[in-house]
Order: structure tokens, then C-alpha cells, then sequence
């Protein structure tokens, strides 16, 4: 079971039973996880200009992530002594989408959407000691960090919005430039200090503020990034087969988008739908969706 990678018994069950809203710190202990994946590993990956170019970003708090082009040769190549003296410089190094790209982590992706239906992707963050990438923010899926070396400080604030979606609510959107000096000054609600052999449970819409406090010891941790399904999915999986209904294909022409013709447009299309979904075989349905569950990936950067 992928998830026992992650978490230890107690936080498995917490993730398939309860789906904290508030972020937990469990004991993992040392798994296949610490073994394959290492600052070792991923540095020799960087540095020699293995690892795609697409799934590289570089960053520095508080300035913005570097642009791409700085370390990409022309052919879309990464230039990897340009990453070494980046991340000697004290840039944090995120590679991205590591299921794609390293077949034990496709391996472990895969079965964590077996076994809880849900797609996700998996990041690493390699950070220089006493260093910071990304300053604060809130994801819009649950995130299940993964503290592999070194240690890192998580500062973490309520969440603001409720239950944010990447196309409702996430932090770029909603974002002010007032909301760091409110948030430093009220001081976290949670600080957490995670070590390796540890794993958390972030949930989405926390506000997080990562940083390497050591400043001898860099710090390596995974991000598995959970995207939940939510009711707006199922609702729209039920409608997705109103497609091979011609009426629903029909046009709706110009001169009744407006006025008093739109209003008696919507509610004759609203009286359809409802229809539609009343005929629907629910069993079949359900059989369609937990195929969709198994199967849709919906990867995110």
C-alpha cells in the first residue's frame, strides 16, 4: 500500500477515514521512500543537466522564482553547473512532477490513487541550510509533506478562504498585499518543526511559510499533492453524458442571449437537465465514475 510510504498506520487511516482539517505531524519512521530518493540522488540528477527543464523551478525568498531561461540551454536542456551555483547561491530547487519522470515514484502515484480514488503528483524541494524558497501561500489540495533530510520550519496560519479549488479561491486569486504584514504580525497558529522520518498533513487553504532554519544541514522533503474530488466533480460526471443527448446540442442562437428570451432559455434548458438527470441509471453512473476516479490524472504544477 503506497500510503504506508507516507504515513504510518494512524495517519493512513486519519487520511482515508477523516481527512484532517487541521495539519498533523506522524512518526513515519524510514521507508522505500528514504531509500530511493535522497539530496545525493536528486543533486547528481541537477547538476549534471539530467532532470527536464519543464519540471525545474528555482526561488529565493522574498524575491520571484528565477526565470527559466537562466538555466536552460538552447535546445531546452537544463544547464546544471548554472543549477549548482544557483542553489550555492542559496536559491531553493523544486523539481516537479516526479511521478512523471521516475518510475518508482509513477509506481507509488499510481497506487495512491488506487487507494483513494483521488489524482495527485509529487514534488521535491531541496532548500540550502538557513535558506527559504517560497514564502507564504495556501495550495488548494491536501498535501502530505514528507520530510526526507535536514529539517524545515513550517509556519502555518488559519486558512482565510473555505475550501479553495485551483479555479476558486487559491491564494493567486485571492491574493492582497497586506495579508503577509497581517499574518506576521498576529505571528503563526501552528509552528511546526518537521524532521526526517516524519511526515504532515497539510490541508488545503492553510497558510504555510516554509524555511531551513539550520543553517548547516540543507533540507529535502516531498510534497504529495492530493487533489480531492468534490461535489462540483460528481455533479459534473453526471452531466457529461447530456452531450450524446441531441437536444443538448442543439444551438442556442444569438438573439436569445438576452433579455427576456435568455431568462425562458435557462429555465427551458433547466427543466431538460432536471429530466435528464431523473432518467439517469444512478448505478451506472456510479460504475462510470469510480472508473473516472481510478483513471483521471488532472495533473497541476
Amino acid at each position: 500500500m503506497s500510503l504506508r510510504l507516507l504515513l504510518p498506520e494512524n495517519g493512513v487511516s486519519d487520511l482515508l477515514l477523516t481527512w484532517p482539517d487541521e495539519p498533523e505531524v506522524y512518526e513515519r519512521g524510514k521507508t522505500a521512500l528514504d531509500e530511493q530518493i535522497s539530496i545525493a540522488a536528486l543533486a547528481e540528477w541537477l547538476f549534471t543537466g539530467c532532470a527536464p527543464a519543464a519540471e525545474v523551478a528555482v526561488v529565493k525568498a522574498p524575491r520571484p522564482s528565477v526565470n527559466p531561461k537562466l538555466y536552460t540551454d538552447l535546445y531546452g536542456r537544463t544547464r546544471g553547473a548554472t543549477l549548482r551555483r544557483l542553489y550555492e547561491d542559496g536559491y531553493t530547487i523544486r523539481l516537479g512532477n516526479l511521478q512523471r519522470v521516475m518510475p518508482f515514484l509513477a509506481g507509488v502515484s499510481k497506487v495512491i490513487q488506487e487507494e483513494t480514488g483521488y489524482s495527485n503528483y509529487i514534488h521535491a524541494f531541496l532548500t540550502p541550510g538557513g535558506k527559504q524558497g517560497l514564502q507564504h501561500h495556501w495550495d488548494q489540495q491536501m498535501a502530505v509533506i514528507v520530510q526526507l533530510s535536514g529539517t524545515k520550519v513550517w509556519q502555518l496560519w488559519k486558512p482565510l478562504v473555505e475550501s479553495p479549488m485551483r479555479e476558486y479561491n487559491d491564494s493567486v486569486q485571492r491574493w492582497k498585499d497586506d495579508y503577509v504584514k497581517t499574518w506576521e504580525a498576529a505571528g503563526p497558529d501552528k509552528e511546526i518543526l518537521l524532521q526526517p522520518g516524519q511526515t504532515m498533513l497539510l490541508p488545503r487553504g492553510w497558510v504555510h511559510n516554509p524555511l531551513v532554519s539550520d543553517p548547516d544541514e540543507p533540507s529535502l522533503h516531498l510534497t504529495f499533492a492530493i487533489r480531492e474530488r468534490t461535489y462540483l466533480w460528481l455533479a459534473e460526471k453526471l452531466i457529461a453524458g447530456a452531450i450524446e443527448d441531441p437536444k443538448f446540442r442543439d444551438i442556442v442562437r444569438p438573439g436569445r442571449l438576452t433579455g427576456a428570451a435568455l431568462t425562458q432559455q435557462l429555465r427551458e434548458s433547466r427543466t431538460e437537465l432536471i429530466g435528464y438527470l431523473n432518467s439517469l441509471d444512478i448505478a451506472q453512473v456510479a460504475d462510470l465514475v469510480h472508473q473516472a476516479a481510478l483513471s483521471e490524472l488532472e495533473y497541476t504544477t
